[in-house]
């Protein structure tokens, strides 16, 4: 994929994940404490699970954010396309389905074994 493509695409995901973070942010600030009136226990424990999918949604949120700020100064340094890891070249393909990669496959499958 051609560096003025790859940015197009990084700088919609980038606009995309702003605004999903911004709402997400908003539903976390605005939203209804629980210990701001009286509840059943059982409307408790649905807030409070409500609340936590929101804090793990957002989080993954961040995390594609920076992601995509990296890709983005990747194409400013010239090393977009090439594995962070071995400095191999990371597939057209790859790079298609998720232009903010920044490991080849092989190197991204290492990778994700060790974060488990």
């Amino acid at each position: 994929m051609d560096t003025a493509t790859a940015r197009k695409r990084l700088e919609e995901i980038r606009g995309e994940l702003e605004r999903s973070i911004a709402v997400l942010k908003g539903e976390q600030d605005s939203g209804e404490r629980v210990s701001d009136y009286p509840q059943d226990p059982a409307d408790a424990g649905a807030n409070l699970s409500e609340s936590e999918r929101t804090q793990a949604v957002l989080h993954v949120a961040r995390a594609q954010h920076a992601e995509v700020l990296d890709a983005l100064h990747r194409i400013e340094t010239g090393t977009y396309g090439i594995c962070v890891d071995c400095g191999g070249e990371v597939p057209e393909g790859r790079l298609e389905a998720r232009p903010e990669a920044s490991r080849c496959v092989s190197c991204q499958a290492k990778w994700a074994r060790s974060r488990r």
